[in-house]
């Protein structure tokens, strides 16, 4: 396959994950802020932490006002990561290898663009209630990955697409629980409290995890929530579980078996999904969490890297993506 294909597909995938996560994580926070105390201010900059773009949201706007973050994160054309910048690209990667997608797949991606455009010109930000729009967005998307998931053929394309999706998925798990451990909780003292579980459940919530884990877990509690969103071998948006999806797509498209390495982005994924593997909670907890989940995203990201060097750095005249939120 073309690198230039390749890397189209690649970023096909991490664009669409990308647009259901910020999809996703505003319907969860603007629900939040309907349980939270009436006494309590809205907590809107948290989300802006979480997707890592606090510096260009800082350049444009004064405060975290909720329809200005709204926008920001889901209209505003000039962050490169908002759901109508990401759905743009997607839709753009998509028309460069139309040929690899199939008739319902590019319809419903083509769909979703014009109904997120839509949405920018009706200024859904602007709305008291503007979840339907974000619900929408979310399983439209959720629509494409189920339209992928029964016609596409497994062939390279498809495990190049996937690992697009499974490395987003699995940066995004670790930036919301970052952001909810060291923001949204400052007070010690409201440790255990009923506003502590609120922020629990709404995080569990943002990855459509609060079901299962209550089945699994029982009662909500911080270990068990950490060691359910970053370690968990059998949940589909753990860090654990995208990074050893991401592996095993790697090996299909080099055609290894399985052991060892044929190439750099190959050994640090290794070394990542093994350290993941081996760790236990306490491991992350001894560790400290921040810093744990910052040495977490530095090594997705640096695996990113040896991905685009190995796969799409080749003599192809083209002009490769970057990982934006690096």
């Amino acid at each position: 396959m073309l690198s230039r294909v390749a890397n189209s597909i690649y970023w096909l995938g991490r664009y669409l994950e990308r647009t259901e996560n910020y999809a996703r994580f505003i319907d969860v926070n603007f629900n939040l802020m309907l349980d939270l105390p009436g006494d309590l201010q809205e907590q809107w900059e948290p989300l802006i932490l979480a997707t890592g773009d606090d510096t260009i949201f800082r350049s444009k706007f004064d405060r975290f006002d909720k329809k200005e973050v709204i926008y920001f994160l889901a209209f505003d054309t000039d962050n490169p990561n908002s759901i109508i910048s990401s759905v743009t690209a997607a839709r753009e990667n998509a028309r460069i290898i139309r040929e690899n997608l199939t008739k319902e797949t590019w319809e419903k991606l083509n769909e979703t663009y014009h109904f997120v455009k839509k949405g920018a010109e009706r200024k859904e930000w602007k709305k008291e209630d503007p979840r339907a729009f974000f619900e929408s967005v979310k399983n439209q998307i959720l629509l494409l990955y189920g339209l992928a998931e029964n016609t596409v053929a497994r062939t390279e394309g498809w495990y190049f697409r996937q690992l697009g999706l499974f490395l987003e998925r699995a940066d995004k798990t670790s930036r919301i629980l970052d952001v909810k451990y060291h923001i949204l909780l400052p007070s010690v003292e409201e440790i255990g409290s009923p506003l502590d579980f609120l922020h629990w459940m709404a995080l569990l919530k943002s990855v459509t995890a609060f079901n299962t884990y209550k089945r699994l877990y029982g009662n909500i509690d911080p270990s068990g929530v950490v060691e359910f969103l970053v370690l968990n071998k059998y949940f589909p948006r753990s860090v654990f579980y995208c990074m050893k999806e991401a592996e095993n797509c790697l090996f299909k498209i080099s055609g290894s078996n399985g052991t060892g390495f044929s190439n750099s982005a190959e050994k640090a994924m290794g070394e990542l999904r093994s350290k993941l593997e081996f760790d236990d909670v306490s491991d992350v907890i001894g560790t400290g969490l921040h810093e744990y989940l910052e040495s977490l995203l530095g090594k997705i990201n640096t695996i990113s890297n040896k991905i685009d060097d190995n796969y799409f750095q080749i003599k192809d005249n083209f002009v490769s993506q970057s990982n934006r939120q690096g």
